[in-house]
């Protein structure tokens, strides 16, 4: 009762809620740099600030030295920690860590003609000690932070220019980390762009005035679509075995009940979310994507060798973040809601939930797990799942602190169980996992510090304040157990 030979256990991070040094070894301004807290609205309700003003933009750039409404300026300051945090995945025995590189450390502005070295070798640094303790980089090229340059200058992925100037970004690192790297990821979560434009697309609504949103942001998919199939081929040719996944954000809907109306919602609801991994997986868009396009009026301006590229470069395997599950129904009047992972959706009555509103639901994970299987038919990668809460620290008997944290284990045996049965129960072929975020990070949708997930607690609070030292929680030790034995202890 293992998991398969080679399984790949480890955790995940990124750079824009992790790394911190925004303004240190000649990093330029980052979309994440001028994402603001909320702290007096309900942080339940993602929806509240998802978007951003060109007005709030430049209060951002005005105040570089504010820290408390721009967390994710500090994160949990890895770039001064990064040998201590390898070393504590390394004690946890982890076979793989999910990181992000900052696009605006390696080109300050993005249309940079030269890389900047600095940059460049804190990478090295980070990959370095991450092949001394035999730990394989799993790399997203882009995670939540294009260079703040080009949403002001170019409007950025809806400006088709942004392709070059990812490719260039993409030839870069994998040339400087080919011996480093193996694993590479695109885009997180690229069906984002929809609920949070600015974050994934650098899109700010009022400056398409003039224009349908709508259209707008999948115009800017396109160009992603483009730019993933190149970033593919590119890195194909410049690391020989290297393997370039596509990241989504697992959404799984139920329908509220068996009424045909709710099951075809939800049908809906799950294209609405597939159509962007089917896109990169089989390197054409969808029938029912093109539908959409039709029927919704929006003009798609497409180059004549684009479709082409997409076909004849897709992505090698197929990697996604869950971490609940939601109803959905044709009409919503009394029923219930609840937040989750940038969404919000039809509380399920018969699940839990976190302090945040997000449902736990283990089995869905194993229902979403065969679903993309049989859908893709390629490896799958769990490359975020978690469970944020809040937590206090408690001495440990032993001259230090930790967190009695039984709740994230109680939650990781039991998605780690319907991962077991899925791969041998199912016949699903899954590479690896990595748990949101194996060190506690600034939480996405909430800007939170408090909403912790991880098996190492970083000392500092939400406005930034603390002494960002780390302490082992209970649930690092049972992690570290789950790993050294491939899960066998799972079912002792």
């Amino acid at each position: 009762m293992k998991f398969p030979e080679g399984f790949l256990w480890g955790g995940a991070t990124a750079a824009n809620q992790y790394e911190g040094g925004w303004n240190e070894g000649g990093k330029g301004w980052s979309v994440s740099d001028c994402a603001k807290a909320h702290f007096d609205t309900d942080v339940t309700n993602f929806s509240a600030h998802n978007e951003i003003t060109s007005e709030e933009i430049q209060y951002a750039m005005e105040h570089p030295e504010d820290m408390v409404n721009y967390p994710k300026r500090h994160g949990s300051d890895f770039y001064h920690h990064y040998k201590e945090d390898i070393a504590l995945m390394a004690e946890m025995g982890f076979k793989v860590f999910r990181m992000s590189i900052a696009w605006s450390r390696i080109y300050l502005n993005g249309d940079d003609l030269e890389p900047n070295e600095e940059g460049l070798q804190f990478y090295d640094n980070v990959f370095d000690e991450c092949k001394k303790y035999g730990i394989e980089p799993l790399v997203t090229m882009s995670h939540y932070e294009p260079p703040l340059n080009l949403v002001l200058k170019y409007n950025c992925w809806y400006n088709r220019k942004t392709i070059d100037f990812f490719c260039k970004f993409v030839e870069t690192i994998c040339t400087r980390y080919k011996d480093k790297v193996k694993y590479w990821l695109t885009f997180n979560e690229v069906d984002s762009m929809i609920r949070h434009p600015y974050t994934t697309g650098g899109l700010i609504r009022d400056r398409f005035k003039d224009k349908n949103f709508e259209e707008v942001i999948f115009q800017s998919m396109h160009h992603q679509f483009v730019a993933s199939a190149l970033a593919t081929k590119i890195c194909h040719e410049i690391i020989p075995g290297s393997q370039v996944g596509c990241m989504l954000t697992k959404l799984t809907y139920y329908p509220y009940s068996c009424r045909p109306e709710d099951v075809l919602e939800m049908q809906q609801k799950m294209r609405s979310i597939y159509c962007y991994s089917d896109t990169q997986v089989f390197g054409e868009y969808p029938a029912y994507l093109l539908a959409r396009f039709k029927n919704h009026g929006l003009n798609i301006v497409m180059e004549e060798k684009d479709l082409e590229i997409m076909k004849k470069y897709p992505v090698d395997f197929i990697s996604f973040s869950y971490y609940m599950s939601s109803c959905v129904a044709k009409n919503t009047e009394g029923l219930d809601t609840t937040e989750g992972n940038t969404v919000t959706a039809i509380k399920n009555p018969y699940l839990p939930s976190s302090e945040w509103g997000w449902q736990i639901d283990p089995i869905g994970l194993r229902i979403s797990l065969v679903d993309l299987y049989d859908r893709y038919r390629k490896p799958l990668f769990i490359v975020e799942n978690g469970l944020g809460a809040k937590e206090e620290l408690v001495p440990d008997g032993k001259g230090s602190y930790t967190v009695n944290d039984d709740y994230h284990i109680d939650y990781y045996k039991a998605h780690f169980k319907a991962m077991y049965d899925a791969i041998h129960e199912d016949g699903v072929e899954l590479l690896g996992y990595t748990s949101w975020a194996c060190i506690d990070l600034v939480s996405e949708s909430t800007k939170q510090m408090s909403k912790r997930y991880g098996f190492v607690y970083v000392d500092a609070d939400d406005y930034g304040k603390g002494t960002y030292n780390r302490y082992k929680k209970k649930s690092f030790y049972w992690y570290k157990h789950v790993i050294e034995t491939n899960g066998e202890c799972l079912f002792e």
